[in-house]
């Protein structure tokens, strides 16, 4: 049977900058009213809060999503000579801020900025009928921040600025529970700087390593470490190419990103065939397996809960390591670039990321690289 064990070293542990999960995640998209509606209708996600003229922000507008835990900000420039028009331009739609809860937004960034975080917005504080909201923020890789989201004294639909939005369109939500994990790409060489920047400004610690050896294929392959937090709710895997015969799907994402960025976030459920039943009823598509995977998944894994034949329909993917199993399965980009993607995961006990997948996953990338001329 495949194991893998992961570091407990920093589970439960004091940090100096603790953080209870992540806040919301902020995408700068070509147009925010239509993202929102592919969201609601593909994902399931909620109408929860809106910002834009109406509410008296003039330069943008944003919708707030909300299903479970997670939230998700889609904003758009409403002038061409605005800052997010340019990163839109040359990116396309992307993960701009990953916003981490905090108890002290102002002690959070006098923490990271004296152990050399790069600022990018010194605290301050937000307020309207509802209370306050104290914010601030770091630079990450590429053009990606951090921000800090301090809300204690907050009792509004989202934060100052936002008011609450409905419509009548309201699909159903699909069972998405949190936001497990967001991945890093970033540069050639770059893997090893921005493990340090988590573990030296964030107090994060390196609970799991893998290695070009680990993940490849016969044509290419790529490195990665996962970051984690002192108590483990908020988790940053960082990927960097590696030398392979053929462009990984890590360099291909840097060309189409034209630099380091986001690349995919993990979202939580606790019934994962049921979840991927109503997104693939909704139009999401997935990568897919071939249907051998399955022949001898009980030997690699051990015995299961879940059926079988549903998992190989569906093509979802499950790995073990010391504490439990894991299923997962990742859409195709959702965007017109190969860039942004989406993994669904369900955790019974495993704390890993699936390094038992990783050569039938990134078989099936190279597959629709290859179908996109970029292999």
């Amino acid at each position: 049977m495949n194991t893998q064990t992961i570091s407990n070293t920093n589970i439960n542990t004091p940090d100096f900058l603790p953080l209870n999960g992540t806040d919301y995640v902020e995408f700068y998209v070509g147009n925010a009213k239509q993202a929102a509606h592919f969201y609601k209708t593909a994902f399931g996600f909620q109408d929860l809060a809106y910002a834009g003229p109406e509410t008296g922000i003039r330069d943008r507008a944003s919708y707030v999503l909300q299903q479970g835990k997670i939230r998700l900000v889609l904003t758009t420039p409403l002038r061409s000579d605005h800052p997010i028009s340019e990163h839109i331009k040359k990116h396309g739609d992307g993960v701009k801020v990953l916003a981490l809860w905090v108890n002290d937004a102002y002690d959070a960034y006098a923490q990271t900025v004296n152990r050399g975080a790069k600022p990018f917005q010194e605290p301050q504080t937000i307020s309207d009928d509802h209370g306050e909201v104290r914010t601030s923020g770091i630079r990450l890789y590429g053009e990606t921040v951090h921000l800090f989201i301090e809300r204690k004294n907050y009792h509004g639909v989202f934060l100052p600025g936002y008011k609450e939005h409905t419509t009548s369109y309201r699909p159903a939500p699909t069972g998405l529970q949190y936001v497990d994990h967001c991945v890093g790409n970033v540069d050639w060489h770059k893997m090893n700087e921005w493990v340090s920047f988590y573990e030296d400004i964030m107090g994060f610690k390196n609970i799991l390593s893998f290695d070009d050896k680990m993940i490849s294929t016969e044509y290419s392959a790529l490195m990665s470490k996962v970051m984690s937090n002192g108590n483990g709710y908020v988790k940053f895997p960082i990927n960097e190419p590696a030398e392979g015969k053929k462009k990984s799907q890590i360099e291909e994402y840097l060309e189409f990103y034209e630099g380091e960025g986001v690349q995919h976030l993990a979202l939580a459920t606790n019934d994962i065939v049921d979840t991927v039943t109503k997104l693939q009823e909704r139009g999401i598509d997935f990568l897919h397996v071939p249907t051998t995977y399955y022949d001898e998944l009980t030997d690699r894994v051990g015995r299961i809960d879940e059926d079988l034949e549903p998992l190989k329909k569906l093509g979802i993917l499950v790995d073990r390591d010391d504490e439990g199993y894991l299923l997962q399965i990742f859409t195709k980009p959702v965007e017109d670039r190969p860039t942004v993607f989406f993994e669904i995961i369900q955790r019974k006990g495993a704390r890993s990321f699936g390094a038992g997948n990783f050569k039938a996953l990134f078989e099936a990338i190279e597959r629709e690289q290859e179908l996109r001329g970029n292999l």
